[in-house]
C-alpha cells in the first residue's frame, strides 16, 4: 500500500514515521513530475520544498497554524495533503486546482497568490489581527525563489521587527530566483549559508529578526526538528533553510532556470515536448538590440528576474556590459531606467504585462513626469483565463492612462523592428511597444511608407470599419471576411498605436460609414475602443468595442472566453449586421 492512501487530510500526517514520510516525499515527487511533464507548470519550486511541506503539516496545526506560501506556486505538495490529491493521482481531475493557492478550494489556503515577495507582509497583516482579537496560533509565511529581492519582501521583515508577537518567516535559499541570483541581498545569504548561519554579518538580526539557520532543508528529520523548535515562537524569527531547486529530477537540477516553470516534457529526458523553432518576436529584438550596441550605441537591456521569457540570456552572453537583472524588483526596473535614459544611456526594460503593474507609481512619477526616453516591450499582453493572478489584459487601459507614455501596437514581426528603431532613435518620450500574442506574423511594409504613428488602411471599404489593434489584426482580416459573404465590403485599419488618433481620418469615416468597429487584446473598460466611442459621441456613428469584460478570469478557458465576448469573427459580423 502506498503511503499517499492514507493521507487524506494534512492531520493524518501526524500518524506517520519519519520513514513513512521520507517514502511519501518520493511518492509526492513522483505524482508532481507525472502530472507537470503532461499539462505543464512549475516544477523546480515544487520539488524543492516537498520535505519541508511536509514537515510543516506535521508538526503545525493547519488552517489553526496558518502558512503563506510566497507567489504560491510552490505549493502543489501543501495542496496534495490537505484533500487535493486527487488532482494528481486522477489525470481526468488535473485542472480540478489551480497552480497557486486559492482559498475557494481549501479552508488551508488564505490568499490568491500570483506575485512575489506578498507573503511577509501579509503574515504580519494576520499576525496583527489575531493579536488585537486575542486569538492564537502561529503565522508562517514561506519566502522563495528570489521572493527577498522584491521590495515588498523587505518592507514586510522592516515592520515585522515591531512585532512583539509569534511570526515565522520560512526563507526557502535555493540559491536561486527564476533565473540566477542578482543583488548584493544574495551575497549575505551565501555568506550565511557558508558559515551555517554564524555569519558576522546577518541581514535580518540586523533588522531585529531572531534567526536560524537550517542547511539540509531536503531532510524531513532536519525540518520537523527545526519547525518543533521555532513553533510558538513569542518575538519574530527568520527559519533560514537551504534546499536544492527541482530536487530528485537530474533534468530540474542541471538546468533549473528552464525547469522552473515548464510547458509538457518528456518525464525520461526532460526534453519539451513542444519546443521552440525558428524566428520570433525575441529574435527579431535581440537582433536590433545587438546591432546597434556593435554600433556604440549604449544601449542596456534590462529585466526584472525573467530574462528567458524574453530569449535575452543570449545577449547576456555576447554583452554582459550591456545586460542587467535588477532581480524580482520592477519598480527599481523603471526608476533606474529614467536614471540611464537621463544620463543620456538607452534603456530598453523587458517586462511581462502582469508583472509591470506593479511598478505603476514609477512609469507615472519616474518615467513620465520627467517624460524621458526609455523603452519598455510588454510580453503578455492579451486576453487570458485560468488564472486570475497572472491575467494580462488591463496594460492597454493602465498604460494609456499615464500621460506622455507612447503605446505602440506592431501586428508583425516587420512593425515589431521598426517600431523599437524609431522608439530608439527619439529621445522625446517613454514608448511602450505591446509584442502581439496570437501567433508570429511577418508581413512586408510597403518601402518608404512606414510610422508608427500613422494610421494604415489595409483595405478600404465602406458602411463599416474595422480599427484592429495589434494582434487582433487577424481578426480583423477574418470579420472582414465574413461581412463579405453578406455583401458588406468593411475598411480595415491597423492604428498601429494605442495612444496616438488620427482625428482627420476618424472625421473622414463619418463620410460612408455608418458604424465603427474596435478590436482590442484586453480589457475594455478604460481600453482602446472607449476612446474611438468618445470620439464619436456627439454624432451618429455607431461604435461597437469588442474586448473583454473587466473582471479577474478563474477557470475559463480561452475558447470559453472568445465566445463569451464575442470574439470570434462570425459571432461579431452577427453583431455588426445586428446594427446596420
Amino acid at each position: 500500500m502506498t503511503i499517499i492512501n492514507k493521507v487524506n487530510q494534512a492531520s493524518d500526517l501526524k500518524k506517520l514515521s519519519i520513514n513513512e514520510l521520507e517514502k511519501l516525499a518520493e511518492e509526492i515527487r513522483g505524482l508532481l513530475l507525472k502530472k507537470v511533464s503532461q499539462t505543464g507548470g512549475h516544477v523546480g519550486p515544487n520539488l524543492g520544498v516537498v520535505e519541508l511541506t511536509l514537515a510543516f503539516h506535521y508538526v503545525f496545526d493547519s488552517p489553526m497554524d496558518k502558512i503563506l506560501w510566497d507567489v504560491s506556486h510552490q505549493s502543489y505538495s501543501h495542496k496534495i495533503v490537505t484533500g487535493r490529491k486527487e488532482a494528481w493521482l486522477d489525470e481526468t481531475s488535473y485542472k480540478s486546482v489551480t497552480g497557486y493557492t486559492a482559498p475557494e478550494e481549501s479552508p488551508h489556503d488564505f490568499f490568491t497568490v500570483g506575485h512575489t515577495s506578498t507573503s511577509v507582509s501579509l503574515a504580519v497583516g494576520m499576525a496583527k489581527a489575531r493579536d488585537i482579537q486575542g486569538e492564537s496560533g502561529n503565522i508562517v509565511a514561506v519566502l522563495g525563489d528570489g521572493s527577498l529581492s522584491g521590495g515588498l519582501a523587505l518592507e514586510g521583515l522592516s515592520n515585522a521587527a515591531e512585532l512583539d508577537s509569534n511570526l515565522i518567516v520560512v526563507l526557502n535559499d535555493n540559491e536561486m530566483s527564476i533565473a540566477e541570483n542578482h543583488g548584493g541581498i544574495y551575497r549575505n545569504l551565501a555568506e550565511l549559508r557558508k558559515n551555517n548561519g554564524q555569519a558576522a554579518t546577518n541581514l535580518f538580526t540586523a533588522m531585529g529578526l531572531n534567526y536560524q539557520y537550517v542547511e539540509e532543508g531536503n531532510n524531513v528529520a532536519e525540518m520537523i526538528t527545526a519547525f518543533e523548535m521555532v513553533k510558538n515562537s513569542n518575538k519574530p524569527i527568520v527559519l533560514h533553510v537551504h534546499t536544492e531547486k527541482g530536487h530528485g529530477y537530474t533534468p530540474a537540477v542541471t538546468n533549473k532556470e528552464r525547469f522552473h516553470w515548464q510547458m509538457p516534457f518528456d518525464l525520461e529526458t526532460g526534453d519539451s515536448k513542444s519546443p521552440g523553432s525558428g524566428e520570433s518576436y525575441d529574435s527579431v529584438i535581440i537582433d536590433v538590440l545587438t546591432k546597434k550596441i556593435e554600433e556604440q550605441q549604449p544601449i542596456v537591456a534590462i529585466t526584472a528576474a525573467i530574462p528567458g521569457l524574453f530569449g535575452l540570456k543570449e545577449l547576456q552572453k555576447q554583452h554582459p556590459d550591456h545586460y542587467i537583472d535588477v532581480g524580482i524588483a520592477e519598480q527599481h526596473s523603471i526608476t533606474y531606467a529614467a536614471g540611464l535614459a537621463k544620463a543620456g544611456a538607452k534603456p530598453v526594460i523587458f517586462h511581462s504585462s502582469t508583472f509591470l503593474q506593479r511598478a505603476y507609481d514609477q512609469l507615472s512619477h519616474d518615467l513620465a513626469i520627467n517624460d524621458l526616453p526609455a523603452v519598455i516591450i510588454v510580453k503578455g499582453g492579451k486576453i487570458s483565463g485560468g488564472d486570475p493572478t497572472h491575467q494580462g489584459s488591463f496594460d492597454i487601459p493602465y498604460i494609456t492612462s499615464i500621460p506622455n507614455i507612447i503605446y505602440l501596437a506592431p501586428t508583425s514581426k516587420e512593425e515589431v523592428r521598426e517600431m523599437l528603431n524609431w522608439a530608439l532613435e527619439q529621445n522625446e518620450h517613454p514608448v511602450a511597444i505591446r509584442i502581439p500574442e496570437r501567433g508570429f506574423v511577418s508581413a512586408p511594409l510597403a518601402e518608404g511608407t512606414f510610422h508608427p504613428l500613422e494610421w494604415a488602411i489595409e483595405k478600404q471599404g465602406e458602411k463599416v470599419a474595422i480599427l484592429a489593434t495589434g494582434g487582433f489584426l487577424g481578426l480583423g482580416e477574418e470579420t472582414a471576411k465574413k461581412l463579405q459573404e453578406h455583401h458588406v465590403d468593411a475598411t480595415l485599419i491597423n492604428p498601429r498605436s494605442f495612444t496616438y488618433f488620427d482625428s482627420e481620418l476618424l472625421k473622414q469615416l463619418q463620410e460612408k460609414h455608418q458604424v465603427v468597429v474596435t478590436l482590442e487584446d484586453g480589457s475594455l473598460d478604460g481600453g482602446y475602443g472607449e476612446k474611438i466611442s468618445r470620439y464619436y459621441g456627439s454624432s451618429d456613428m455607431k461604435v461597437l468595442n469588442f474586448g473583454a469584460q473587466k473582471r479577474f478570469n478563474h477557470h475559463q478557458t480561452m475558447e470559453e472566453l472568445y465566445e463569451e465576448f464575442h470574439l470570434l469573427p462570425e459571432l461579431i459580423a452577427e453583431d455588426i449586421l445586428a446594427v446596420l
